[in-house]
C-alpha cells in the first residue's frame, strides 16, 4: 500500500481526520547524480498542480486521495536517471524518458548498464547471480558500519567539545568549507559525486509529537564538508527549523528509502496545515530533483574499510631521532589513522600517530633496502600475534631515474623544516639514498651527529629549488647565526662554495586540488599528531597550503601539501569517532604557550642546540568518541 496514515488518540474527530492526511505518497525512485535540480521557487497550496485525472482514486478513513501507484506513478529513466511521471515516459515498459535515451541505451547497452550500476539501480538477474558473494560481503560491511555509528551515538555525550558546533561556527561567520572532493584519501573522497545544494534526502522528522520515529523529506541548503544544512520540504524560505547533520550518517537516506522500508513520511507539525494535498505537493517538488544514489550508505561503508589492522608491524620514523626509523606495531585504526606503539615500549605509551598513507611509515625491511638508518629492536623475535604489514599496503612513491643528472651531497635547496612546519629554510642534501630518497639537513641548526636529518623523497612537495620562496614571496628562514641579512642565495652559495640543486629535478606537478583561501577543514597538528583541529587555508602557493589553526597565533601555522593525508573535510571527526579540537580560547592559548616554551627548551637540549619552535610529536593516546 502506497498510502501511510498516522493516527492519534485525540478525542476530536476533526483532529483525527487531520492526522489521516499525513499519509504520504510512498513510491519515489531515486534520482541519479546526473539529473537537473528542481526549481527553488516558492509554492503555495493554490500553485500545486492537480494530478492527472487518469490516476486511481483511493478512499481511506473517509478521505479521498489521488496518488501515483507503482504502475502509473513515478519512474526513473534507465539511461540518464531523470525522474518523472511514468505515463509521460517512452516505450511500453516506461524505461526511458525520451526516444534519445532509448536509442542511446540500445546502441551501447554495456555502457548504459555500467551507468545504471553507478546510479545505484538494481542489476539484472544474471548480474545478481554473478554478484552474490560480493553482495554478502558488502552487506556485512554495511552492518559493521551501522554498528559503529550506534556505538558512537552511545558514547557521544562522553566527549567534551566545549560547546563547539561546526554548523553554528560556519553559520555565524559565513565560512566556507573545503568540499569532500578535495580529500581523495578521506571516506567518499573519490566517489562523492554530484551531492550539492538542492539534493533531497529523507531524514527523521523531529518536529512531530508522534510516539514512533517518522521521516520527512529535506533539501540541502548548504554543504560544509560532510555536513549539510537541511530544510524540510514545505518550509520554503523559512529557516526556523533548519538543522545541520552529517550527510554520511545512518539516519540520512535517498528519497524512496521510506517507501522501500515501510517507514512513514509525516510532514512537520509546524506546517501540517499548509497544504491539503501533500502528495501532489511532493510529486511536483520531487519531479526532476536529485537525491543520493540508492547505494550511498553502502559506498560510505566500503570507503571506511581500512586494510591496516592491529598487530601489524611497520617501520616508522623515530620521533626522537628523525634520521632513523624504528619498528612499531599498529595499536588501533581510526578513520585510516594509525596509533603506532614502538615495539620496545613496555607500557605501550611510547606511540606515534599518522595516517596509513603517510610518507613516514614503510614496510619492514625498507630502511635496509634504501640505506636509511635503522634502530634495531632489543626484542629478538616477534611477539605472539604480531606480523609484518604486506608491502603493497603502503603509499607508493613515483619512480625516478638516478642514472643521469641527479641530486648530489652538498647541494643546496629550500625545504620545510620538519620540526617547525611554519618555516621554509635553507637546507642541504646530506646523503643520497636509493630509490630517490634524500637525507636533508637544515643549515645552521644541525646536530653534530646528524640525528636530525630528515628523509624526503626527490618528488616530495616539501622540498623546493633555490629561489622558490623569493619568487613566491614567502619568507625564507636563513641559517641560524647567519648575519649577512637580508639573505641572498647568490652570496651564500659563493661563501659556502656550494651549488644549487638543478631546478628540473624537483616535482613541478600541481593538481587541480580545489582548495581556496578561507576554506575551513579539519587538520592534524603535525607537531602534536594525535590532535586534529579546526583549521583554515590562509594561503595557497601552487600545491602548497598554509594551514592556520583557528584561535592560535600564526607562529603555529603549518605548510602542508594539498594531497596530504593529514587534512580532512569538515565533519570527518564526527564521522569516524575521532575527537576534534575546537578553536583555542584565550586561556588555553596562554597555558599552551607556556607549555610550548618549556618543550622548546627541553627540545633544544635534546637536539644539541636546536632552535626549533615546534613541539616534538606527542606520545599520548587521543581520546575519541567512537571507541
Amino acid at each position: 500500500m502506497f498510502l501511510v496514515s498516522s493516527k492519534t488518540e485525540h478525542s476530536s474527530q476533526s483532529k483525527r481526520k487531520r492526522r489521516d492526511l499525513f499519509g504520504m505518497f510512498d513510491g519515489y525512485d531515486s534520482c541519479s547524480e546526473d539529473t537537473s535540480s528542481s526549481s527553488s521557487s516558492e509554492e503555495s497550496e493554490e500553485e500545486v498542480a492537480p494530478l492527472p485525472s487518469n490516476l486511481p482514486i483511493i478512499k481511506n478513513n473517509g478521505q479521498v486521495y489521488t496518488y501515483p501507484d507503482g504502475k502509473s506513478g513515478m519512474a526513473t529513466c534507465e539511461m540518464c536517471g531523470m525522474v518523472g511521471v511514468r505515463d509521460a515516459f517512452y516505450s511500453k515498459t516506461k524505461r526511458f524518458c525520451s526516444v534519445s535515451c532509448s536509442r542511446s541505451y540500445s546502441s551501447n547497452s554495456k555502457k548504459a548498464s555500467i551507468l545504471a550500476r553507478l546510479q545505484g539501480k538494481p542489476p539484472t538477474k544474471k548480474a545478481k547471480v554473478l554478484q552474490k558473494q560480493p553482495l554478502v560481503a558488502k552487506l556485512a560491511a554495511y552492518a559493521q558500519y551501522q554498528a559503529t555509528l550506534q556505538n558512537q551515538a552511545k558514547t557521544k555525550a562522553a566527549v567534551s567539545m566545549e560547546g563547539f558546533s561546526w554548523g553554528n561556527y560556519i553559520n555565524s561567520n559565513s565560512f566556507i568549507a573545503a568540499p569532500v572532493t578535495c580529500f581523495k584519501h578521506a571516506p567518499m573522497g573519490t566517489c562523492w559525486g554530484d551531492i550539492s545544494e538542492n539534493v533531497r534526502v529523507e531524514v527523521p522528522n523531529t518536529d512531530c509529537s508522534l510516539p514512533t520515529k517518522v521521516f520527512w523529506i529535506a533539501g540541502i541548503i548548504k554543504l560544509a564538508g560532510y555536513n549539510a544544512l537541511l530544510r524540510y520540504e514545505g518550509f520554503e524560505n523559512d529557516s526556523a527549523l533548519d538543522f545541520w547533520c552529517n550527510i554520511c550518517g545512518s539516519d540520512i537516506h535517498p528519497v524512496g528509502w521510506c517507501a522501500a522500508s515501510g517507514k512513514p513520511l509525516v510532514p512537520p507539525r509546524t506546517i501540517q496545515h499548509k497544504y491539503t494535498n501533500w502528495k501532489a505537493f511532493l510529486v511536483k517538488r520531487l519531479t526532476g530533483a536529485k537525491t543520493l544514489p540508492p547505494d550511498f550508505s553502502q559506498k560510505v561503508s566500503e570507503s571506511m574499510q581500512y586494510p591496516f589492522k592491529p598487530c601489524m608491524r611497520v617501520e616508522v620514523v623515530d620521533k626522537r631521532h628523525l634520521c632513523r626509523t624504528r619498528v612499531a606495531v599498529v595499536e588501533s585504526v581510526i578513520g585510516g589513522r594509525l596509533r603506532l606503539v614502538y615495539e620496545e615500549s613496555e607500557d605501550r605509551t611510547d606511540d606515534f600517530w599518522c595516517h596509513m598513507h603517510s610518507p613516514l611509515i614503510h614496510h619492514i625491511g625498507w630502511s635496509r633496502s634504501i640505506g636509511h638508518r635503522f634502530k634495531r629492536s632489543d626484542i629478538t623475535k616477534k611477539q605472539d600475534g604480531h606480523f609484518d604489514t604486506p608491502p603493497h599496503l603502503f603509499a607508493k612513491v613515483k619512480e625516478v631515474d638516478q642514472s643521469g643528472e641527479w641530486f648530489k651531497e652538498g647541494m643546496k635547496l629550500e625545504a620545510i623544516d620538519p620540526l617547525n612546519l611554519s618555516t621554509i629554510c635553507v637546507a642541504t642534501i646530506r646523503k643520497v639514498l636509493a630509490d630517490g630518497f634524500l637525507m636533508i639537513g637544515i643549515d645552521g641548526s644541525e646536530a653534530a651527529d646528524g640525528s636530525d636529518w630528515f628523509c624526503y623523497h626527490a618528488t616530495s612537495p616539501s622540498i623546493f629549488p633555490v629561489g622558490f620562496c623569493e619568487i613566491n614571496m614567502i619568507e625564507l628562514t636563513p641559517p641560524r647565526g647567519y648575519t649577512k641579512l637580508p639573505f641572498k642565495w647568490f652570496d651564500y652559495l659563493r661563501e659556502t662554495g656550494s651549488i644549487a640543486a638543478p631546478v628540473k629535478l624537483f616535482n613541478k606537478d600541481v593538481p587541480n586540488h580545489g582548495f581556496r583561501v578561507g576554506m575551513k577543514l579539519e587538520a592534524v597538528d603535525l607537531m602534536e599528531p594525535r590532535l586534529i583541529c579546526v583549521a583554515t587555508v590562509t594561503r595557497i602557493i601552487h600545491r602548497l597550503l598554509r594551514i592556520h589553526f583557528d584561535g592560535w597565533e600564526e607562529e603555529y601555522d603549518q605548510w602542508v601539501d594539498c594531497e596530504s593525508p593529514d587534512l580532512y573535510p569538515v565533519g570527518w571527526c564526527q564521522l569516524t569517532g575521532y575527537q576534534l579540537q575546537p578553536p583555542a580560547s584565550q586561556s588555553s592559548r596562554e597555558s599552551q604557550s607556556a607549555s610550548s616554551k618549556q618543550k622548546k627548551k627541553a627540545k633544544s637540549q635534546q637536539y644539541k642546540g636546536h632552535k626549533k619552535s615546534g613541539l616534538v610529536p606527542g606520545n599520548h593516546m587521543v581520546p575519541n568518541s567512537g571507541q
